[in-house]
């Protein structure tokens, strides 16, 4: 079957999917009143510089301040003076510049200037960087959760073909492209057209593209970072420089490719403006936009919207009647591969290994799906065949090649855990489309009512000196009906052993873990 993409535009909010063989396998939400950050461009000022970790935060003009990492740092405006006083104030004995960064020269018509980037390991942050400094910043990583957004000084313009990166001196071919004949024949055309300053990436979509074609790309992206250069020089921080394609566009340049058939949107005025699009910048892609006007909504004409909802649960079931449990938090996400129903027809090794497999794929597909990021460990059940653990890992990294983000793989463990680490850019579908539940505070789950029960005996207990000769107890209905029910002798004894009377209240708007203790 073939490969579509499917957006859906509302007023309020603009959703896409990616189908693969007719299933939703990548889904991406942008609102109305929550939009991307990554990619924009901002002219910052350092806030506040922090030696012992290298690293700084940058009013971008947020709310919060961005995070710059030193690695990250590229100072404009240097020279190479100044370059040579830091070696001379004894940061860097006896080593050559080459070795710790390096200089060019940028022309222009902004003018000549120099370029200064350098490894902070090994020069501290605080002799690059001050509070109070303005620096030209991009976004890397939205906010996410309480984490101000990430920023790097690296700036990446990505066309249609190719990336272009101003700070870095390199050529490089997208790793999708597999063709060793094709990735040469790119490679040299990127050598061709490498301006002087700076380096460009190959996108997967340059697979057949002529040199005119790549060339036109890098010169329109040229012309845009000469632009947001000259509005850095007119601006003061915090200043928006240059802003990011919408999640349309961006969806219409970034994942067009060649395994693409077609892309269907249900809104007239963004089809419209999708095919002006691509009239202007990739005439080839005109012919797979297609204005959807079905009688029924987009998605559900697709059978998107019950993949979308099961993307939310915790609990995924398997065919064979095994499950798997995803849980995230802060830091990861721990992915847990159990049997439940299925019992098997053969020996257990048997049965184990083939719940393994199957969860292997809905694993890697719900990764995908539910966009998730950061560290991320799979506990598989355990396995006592080494090459049964191999299957299982070989397996897991063969889907994993389907997937456009980045990640990185280690090899299954004795325990058969697998653990890796992939690309987080923006928040996972369940952290947009979803809250901490206000009743458990996130948790997940709630104290009894016994519990609660026996929390309050405590609590009368260690009141006792001040007690007088009436309580009465407020309480949620459901542990009212406990402790005047069940847990009644309980009541009896603290009335009979401090010589006062209880009174159990209930009151329908508590939580089922608060009370209230009230003396009369």
């Amino acid at each position: 079957m073939q490969n579509e993409i499917l957006i859906n535009s509302t007023r309020e909010e603009v959703r896409v999917a990616l189908l693969e063989g007719g299933q939703v396998v990548e889904y991406y939400i942008e609102r109305k009143k929550g939009l991307s950050l990554v990619g924009n461009i901002y002219k910052g000022r350092i806030v506040k510089v922090l030696p012992g970790m290298q690293s700084a935060f940058v009013d971008i003009g947020l709310e919060k301040a961005a995070f710059l990492y030193g690695g990250d740092i590229v100072i404009i405006d240097e020279t190479p003076a100044q370059f040579h006083e830091l070696l001379n104030n004894g940061k860097e004995d006896n080593t050559s510049p080459d070795s710790i960064g390096a200089t060019e020269t940028i022309g222009g018509e902004v003018g000549v200037r120099e370029r200064f980037y350098i490894k902070p390991q090994r020069i501290s942050i605080d002799d690059i960087i001050q509070e109070g400094q303005e620096i030209l910043v991009q976004v890397a990583k939205d906010p996410i959760g309480t984490k101000g957004a990430r920023v790097t000084a690296h700036v990446t313009l990505p066309g249609r073909y190719v990336v272009y990166m101003p700070t870095i001196d390199h050529i490089g071919v997208s790793r999708r492209i597999t063709t060793e004949a094709e990735r040469t024949r790119l490679k040299q055309i990127a050598e061709a057209i490498k301006p002087k300053t700076g380096g460009i990436i190959v996108r997967t979509a340059s697979e057949g593209c002529s040199e005119e074609e790549l060339k036109r790309d890098l010169e329109f992206l040229l012309m845009l970072w000469d632009n947001i250069l000259k509005k850095n020089e007119s601006v003061h921080a915090p200043s928006l420089l240059y802003s990011d394609l919408d999640l349309i566009l961006r969806t219409v340049r970034d994942m067009m490719g060649q395994n693409i058939e077609r892309l269907i949107i249900d809104s007239e005025e963004d089809y419209n403006r999708v095919i002006d699009f691509v009239s202007l910048y990739f005439p080839k892609l005109a012919g797979k936009i297609e204005l959807y006007d079905g009688p029924e909504p987009l998605f559900d004409a697709y059978g998107l919207e019950v993949d979308i909802s099961r993307a939310l649960g915790r609990k995924v079931w398997l065919k064979s009647g095994g499950y798997i449990v995803i849980d995230q938090t802060e830091a990861m996400t721990v992915i847990d591969v159990n049997t439940g129903k299925y019992v098997g027809k053969e020996s257990l090794e048997e049965t184990i290994l083939k719940t393994n497999l199957e969860a292997v794929k809905e694993i890697a597909y719900q990764i995908r799906l539910r966009n998730l990021g950061g560290i991320i460990i799979i506990d598989f059940i355990d396995m006592e065949k080494p090459e049964h653990r191999q299957k299982v890992f070989n397996a897991f990294v063969e889907l994993m090649k389907k997937d456009r983000v980045k990640s990185t793989i280690l090899n299954i463990s004795e325990l058969g855990l697998i653990q890796m680490t992939r690309k987080r850019v923006r928040e996972s579908i369940t952290r947009i489309l979803c809250e901490p539940c206000p009743y458990c505070d996130g948790k997940g789950y709630i104290k009894t009512p016994r519990t609660v029960c026996y929390e309050i005996f405590r609590k009368i207990r260690k009141i006792r000196p001040y007690i007088t000769t009436r309580l009465i107890i407020k309480v949620n209905p459901v542990v009212a009906e406990l402790l005047t029910d069940e847990e009644r002798q309980g009541i009896e004894e603290l009335e009979s052993l401090f010589n006062v009377k209880i009174v159990v209240q209930e009151d329908p708007t508590f939580h089922q873990e608060h009370f209230e203790i009230v003396q009369i």
